[in-house]
């Protein structure tokens, strides 16, 4: 008989039916009539193999075999089973704080790049600014017309909405106000043609009047008896030689009354078109702000708008002062048959800063001297009352709500304007000044504040 192992000695034999190893010791019963009295000791059984194999595979699931050998290394298994469970279960991640941004520096420098790419670049960009400007030049006429019509829609634009906020439609509006405009403007028209007739007519038939008493003075008669500048006078009227060199003969005439009537019909086209559509203008003016920043846009861009058009009113207002004005003046002093025509040159004349009152002076009082020396000796001396009232008092009281622009900026900006586009530019340099000046008090200056 072989002996059995010693370290299965104290397990009990499983059945063979059921292939299952007992674990402990069944409980002994607490009933007294089933509970025996003693209990022979279990005649040791030699273990097979599958019962090897089972608590083989039982001690490698943790389980506790009985015997010292067993608990031994039951316990090894199951404390390695726990620590590679503890090592395997993912530990709560620590709260990561947020990384502050790097701030990347641009290292790229001039110096890096090839030279034939910096020379390329360059000329490149030299080329484009040089098509641009010549691109611009080539439509100057065009921007200015353009820019002209764009500021006399904003001065129309205080009348326009006069009749919108009577529930007027805008369209309505529109044309009543450009009836008005064009009816102004062929009235003027009609009564200075007819003036400009007479008064060439005039000044064609007092020509040889003058120059006959030109004759009669002694100093001239002796610059005439030596350079022959009388004959000479006469010879260049009657061949028609001023004439030739004011107006390119009458081709260049022509070409000039032609590019006039061109512009004063775009300057009305694109004047209906910019007050008609004003409001859509604004707003995508408004639209090319970023959104962050649209509300602050939008501000300064009604403040511009509105000093623009407060501007462009205000020199209507005062162009009608004057022209009314004279009107009466000319009037009372005798010179009725012109009056109308004398007006409308006024009016035209006072819109050019600084100068206009003396140009409107000029031309009224070189009619005034035609008709008698007392006659223009008045109308210097009413000019010049005018201009103290004019520079005093109406424009000041007019122009303090609109337009805040200190005298010597305005003085300035008018001879910039008038140097760099002509008339145009001295009528649209004043505004324009205003404008940058509100962008430097309310954009410029707080950041200069804050810095």
């Amino acid at each position: 008989m072989t002996t059995p192992d010693p370290g299965a000695k104290d397990d009990l034999p499983a059945p063979e039916d059921t292939g299952n190893v007992p674990e402990t010791v069944a409980e002994e019963s607490s009933s007294p009539e089933t509970q025996p009295t003693e209990r022979p000791d279990p005649e040791p059984v030699r273990p097979t193999a599958d019962s090897r194999r089972r608590r083989r595979s039982g001690v490698f699931r943790g389980k506790m075999l009985p015997g010292g050998f067993g608990q031994f290394f039951g316990g090894l298994f199951g404390n390695a089973r726990k620590g590679a469970k503890q090592l395997l279960t993912p530990t709560p991640e620590e709260p990561v704080l947020p990384v502050p941004p790097v701030v990347v520096q641009n290292e790229t420098k001039l110096l890096n790049h090839s030279p034939f790419s910096i020379g390329f670049f360059g000329a490149l960009g030299v080329l484009v600014a040089i098509s641009l400007m010549v691109a611009v030049a080539q439509v100057q006429n065009i921007l200015i017309l353009v820019v002209l019509s764009l500021f006399l829609a904003l001065g129309l634009s205080p009348a326009v909405e006069f009749f919108t906020r009577r529930r007027v439609p805008r369209a309505l509006a529109v044309f009543f106000v450009t009836v008005t405009l064009l009816g102004i403007i062929v009235l003027g028209v009609t009564a200075l043609v007819p003036l400009m007739t007479n008064q060439v007519q005039s000044l064609a038939f007092r020509v040889p009047y003058w120059i006959a008493m030109l004759a009669t003075n002694e100093q001239v008669a002796r610059w005439d008896a030596q350079y022959n500048l009388l004959e000479t006078a006469q010879r260049y009227l009657a061949s028609g030689g001023l004439v030739q060199n004011l107006f390119g003969g009458i081709w260049g005439a022509g070409v000039l009354v032609a590019n006039l009537i061109f512009s004063v019909i775009m300057t009305l086209v694109l004047t209906i078109y910019f007050l008609a559509s004003l409001p859509a203008i604004k707003e995508a003016i408004y639209k090319l702000a970023p959104a962050s920043r649209r509300a602050r846009s939008r501000y300064l861009a009604d403040e511009i708008f509105r000093g623009v058009s407060g501007y462009i009113t205000g020199m209507f207002m005062i162009v009608t002062v004057a022209s009314g004005c004279s009107f009466i003046f000319m009037n009372i002093i005798g010179l009725g048959a012109y009056s109308l025509a004398l007006s409308f040159i006024v009016a035209l004349f006072c819109f050019i800063p600084l100068v206009g009152s003396s140009l409107a002076m000029l031309a009224v009082a070189l009619v005034g001297f035609a008709t008698s020396p007392t006659t223009g000796i008045a109308t210097i001396i009413y000019f010049l009352i005018y201009q103290q009232f004019d520079a005093y008092i109406l424009y000041p009281t007019v122009m303090k709500r609109t337009v805040k622009v200190p005298g010597a900026l305005v003085v300035l900006s008018a001879l910039i304007g008038g140097i760099l586009l002509g008339v145009i530019g001295a009528l649209i340099a004043i505004p324009t000044t205003a404008a940058l000046l509100l962008l430097y008090r309310e954009v410029v200056q707080p950041h200069l504040d804050a810095s």
